[in-house]
C-alpha cells in the first residue's frame, strides 16, 4: 500500500499533519468551541423555505458574487459598511485561505503570536507562506509595544491577531493593532471569530477600517449564530480588497443552499444571539469554579476557557472522556481548554472534573 512518502508531495509539506480536532461523539462535546445550543424551530422554518426555494433552481449555477448574503453581512456589522466592504466563504479558514492567496505565497511571509489558532500555520503551509512567530506578553498578552516590536523586526507581508485569542480567550487590544499596522505595508488581519462572547461594549477592529486599506477583519457565523455545520465565513474590509480576494476564489465558491441558509439565519439575528448571554454566563461561572477547585483559569472572551495547573492533562483528558466529555488538550503544557455549553453541560462537566483536581 503506497504511503504519503511515496507520492511526489511538495517537499515543503512533508513532515507535516492536517488539522487534528478529536471527533468522538460522545454525551458533551466541550472541545472545538462550538455553540452548544440549538438553533431555535421558527429560524430552522425559515431557512427550510429559503433553501426549498433555492433547490428550485439548483440546477443553475449560484449568484456567483452572492450580493444579497453580503448585503445582510453589511447589515449585521454595521459601522458604514455595503456589500463592497464584504466578503463570504466556507468558514473562516477558507476566508484565511482566500487572504493568504491574494497576499501571501512563496517569499512571502505571515506573522503570528503563539500560542493561537491551530490553523494559521496549516494554512501558510498549503499557501507556501512562510509562518513567523513573535512571543506574547505574560498571560498571553500582546501590548502594543510588543505588536510593533514584532512587526518592525520581522517585516512580515502579512500579520494575524486572533482576537479574542483561541486557545486562550484573550483579547487584543485597538491599541495594538494600531501599533501593528503603522509599522508595516503589509496586510494586517484581525481574526474576530470569537468577538460576540466579549463583554458588551467592547469595541471591535471595525472600528479600525476607515482609512486602513490594508486591515482585514474576519468573522465567522459558527460560533455564536450556532452555524459550525453550514460552514459561512467572511470578513470586512476596503473594497480593493475584495477585489484582490476575487482574483483567488474558486467560481461559485458558495454553493446556492449556503447562500440561503446564511441569509435565512441573519434574518433572525436577535433570536440568533440571545443564546449568547446564557454561554457568557456559563464561561464565566467555568473560570470561577476551576479556581475553586485548584485550577488556574484564564480571563477569557471568548466561549471557552483556557486553564493551567493541571498535571497530567492526557489523563484528566482520557477520564473525562471515558465519562462521555470530551474536551481539549492544545498541546500547552499542564494546560486544558473546555468549551462553554449550556448550563446542563457546564454542570456535569465541573462536577466530573472536580475530583480530579489538584490536591
Amino acid at each position: 500500500m503506497t504511503s504519503l512518502d511515496d507520492l511526489p508531495i511538495r517537499d515543503d509539506l512533508r513532515g507535516k499533519k492536517p488539522y487534528g480536532a478529536p471527533q468522538a461523539h460522545v454525551r458533551i462535546e466541550l472541545n472545538v468551541n462550538e455553540n452548544t445550543h440549538p438553533v431555535p424551530d421558527v429560524v430552522i422554518a425559515d431557512i427550510l423555505g429559503r433553501t426549498e426555494k433555492a433547490l428550485r433552481s439548483i440546477n443553475r449555477y449560484p449568484d456567483r458574487e452572492f450580493v444579497g448574503l453580503r448585503s445582510a453581512l453589511a447589515e449585521y456589522l454595521g459601522h458604514g459598511l455595503s456589500a463592497a466592504n464584504v466578503w463570504a466563504a466556507n468558514g473562516s479558514n477558507e476566508v484565511i485561505q482566500h487572504i493568504l492567496q491574494a497576499f501571501g505565497g512563496p517569499g512571502r511571509s505571515v506573522l503570528g503570536f503563539p500560542p493561537t489558532y491551530s490553523m494559521y500555520p496549516l494554512l501558510a503551509a498549503g499557501t507556501g507562506t512562510t509562518w513567523i512567530t513573535a512571543a506574547r506578553d505574560a498571560d498571553f498578552v500582546i501590548s502594543p509595544e510588543t505588536a510593533a516590536r514584532a512587526v518592525a523586526d520581522a517585516q512580515p507581508d502579512l500579520t494575524f491577531f486572533c482576537a479574542p485569542n483561541n486557545p486562550t480567550g484573550t483579547p487584543v487590544s485597538l491599541d495594538a493593532i494600531v501599533a501593528a499596522y503603522e509599522q508595516t505595508d503589509g496586510i494586517v488581519v484581525v481574526d474576530e471569530a470569537y468577538v460576540e462572547f466579549a463583554p458588551a461594549g467592547t469595541p471591535s477592529a471595525l472600528t479600525l477600517l476607515e482609512g486602513r486599506p490594508r486591515l482585514l477583519v474576519s468573522r465567522t457565523m459558527s460560533k455564536a449564530f450556532a452555524f459550525a455545520g453550514a460552514r459561512v465565513g467572511y470578513l470586512a474590509a476596503d473594497p480593493a480588497v475584495i477585489d484582490a480576494l476575487r482574483l483567488v476564489r474558486l467560481p461559485y465558491h458558495l454553493s446556492a443552499l449556503t447562500q440561503a441558509a446564511a441569509e435565512g439565519a441573519l434574518a433572525h439575528t436577535e433570536l440568533m444571539l440571545a443564546m449568547v448571554d446564557d454561554i457568557r454566563t456559563q464561561r464565566d461561572r467555568i473560570v470561577v469554579q476551576l479556581a475553586r477547585l485548584g485550577f488556574t483559569p484564564y480571563p477569557s472572551e471568548a466561549n471557552f476557557v483556557l486553564f493551567g495547573n493541571v498535571a497530567d492533562p492526557h489523563a484528566i483528558f482520557e477520564q473525562l472522556l471515558a465519562e462521555g466529555i470530551i474536551i481539549r488538550d492544545v498541546g500547552i503544557p499542564n494546560h486544558l481548554r473546555v468549551t462553554a455549553g449550556t448550563e446542563s453541560e457546564t454542570s456535569e462537566f465541573l462536577a466530573r472534573i472536580a475530583p480530579l483536581a489538584p490536591r
